[in-house]
């Protein structure tokens, strides 16, 4: 069974970073994508960047330059690390993973998997 564990969410004030991680658990089969999404209260889930077990990689323009994901194959982690972080990436931050992915990760909510998110809270 596969699962998802993310860590690293926190506090920052505005112009802060955070690192987060996801790790899993279980085996994806190949080719797969993991994708890092944000959702608040007012917003549906919302891809930030994505990555396939290729190491291609896919960012919203908002996270253009900000934004860097990358993956760990021995640790089965992926992370997303976030520099120069706005008011407006607070959110909950949650890592999906999807089988069958053999392109660009989507930044769309089609992932199989999903970890219970961890929270982003950026300051002014």
């Amino acid at each position: 069974q596969v699962q998802l564990v993310e860590s690293g969410g926190g506090s920052v004030q505005a112009g802060g970073s955070l690192n987060l991680s996801c790790e899993i658990t279980g085996n994806i089969a190949k080719p797969y994508c993991i994708g890092w999404f944000r959702q608040t209260q007012e917003t549906k889930r919302e891809g930030v960047s994505g990555i396939n077990d290729g190491g291609r990689t896919s960012y919203k323009d908002s996270a253009k330059g900000r934004f860097s994901i990358s993956q760990d194959k021995v640790k089965n982690t992926v992370y997303l690390q976030m520099n120069n972080l706005k008011p407006e990436d607070t959110g909950m931050y949650y890592c999906g993973a999807t089988p069958g992915c053999g392109g660009v990760a989507p930044l769309i909510p089609v992932y199989k998997f999903w970890g219970q998110g961890t929270q982003v809270t950026v300051s002014s």
